[in-house]
């Protein structure tokens, strides 16, 4: 079910991209570029180094699995909830069609704050990333198992000469392979089975051996607990990109400060 989801997701995706293409041309979105960038990677590399949390605190109200996640959503409430709360980076969701997200969510976050944004949205085209700029993004996802390797090398290469910074996605060993094709600064590491949702946080810990050092690790999906964030401190992971554990709280920020505190 679940890969049949991320099959519709990227179907879909293809067709918002044609019809984006239609009505803003990809000449205005270059034209339209923002040259105000945020340095995304030095920023959670900044915090790793120190053996400190970095901590991508993530806008998302609904989700393909969860449906809506928050009920009262705020935006940018919520972005300067978490920057009030420690976060080292934002990531918003832009996905309308199955994440209920929007560009202008990014946008308006983005303006509220002065940390850095990911746009977490499923990028299949060029077009998408000129997109992200346009909007202010700092920075994208690339998610591995939706690219073929050509695909992720020019998508990767150029959103680096745009001057954004690129967080490639995994989910296991063979799309680590292919990943590390590009070199990537960040390399983000999904411990959600695509294929049956299910979430097991031993997936950041047995793909650490395979990556080269210097590499900033971030951890995805799974992350409740102070204990699940010790656990991964512990094994030299310092990246943290959390969603629905904050989403589904009342106050999102304080939700953050509960569960990383004193850490840093």
């Amino acid at each position: 079910m679940a890969a049949d989801i991320l099959k519709k997701i990227v179907e879909e995706k293809w067709r918002e991209v044609e019809t984006c293409k239609q009505e803003v041309p990809i000449s205005r979105l270059i034209d339209n570029s923002k040259d105000d960038i945020r340095e995304f990677a030095d920023a959670i590399e900044a915090r790793s180094s120190q053996g400190l949390p970095a901590i991508v605190a993530e806008i998302k109200k609904a989700s393909p699995s969860k449906g809506v996640i928050c009920h009262n959503f705020e935006p940018v409430s919520i972005a300067c909830s978490y920057e009030n709360a420690g976060a080292t980076c934002l990531s918003v969701l832009t996905d309308v069609s199955f994440f209920k997200g929007s560009n202008q969510y990014l946008e308006n976050a983005r303006a509220a704050v002065s940390v850095p944004v990911l746009r977490k949205d499923f990028i299949v085209d060029p077009y998408q990333v000129y997109e992200s700029r346009c909007i202010g993004a700092d920075c994208i996802l690339l998610i591995v198992s939706i690219l073929e390797t050509s695909s992720l090398n020019q998508l990767y290469e150029l959103g680096i000469s745009l001057g954004m910074d690129v967080l490639v996605e995994v989910h296991d060993e063979a799309e680590l392979e292919m990943a590390l094709e590009v070199s990537p600064r960040l390399l983000g590491i999904n411990n959600r089975n695509l294929r049956t949702f299910d979430v097991n946080l031993q997936t950041t810990l047995n793909l650490l051996t395979k990556i080269p050092r210097g590499t900033l690790i971030i951890t995805e999906s799974g992350i409740h607990t102070r204990e699940n964030v010790e656990m991964m401190m512990d094994n030299e992971v310092y990246g943290f990109l959390l969603g629905e554990a904050l989403m589904k709280e009342e106050n999102p920020g304080e939700k953050l400060k509960s569960i990383f505190g004193s850490l840093g």
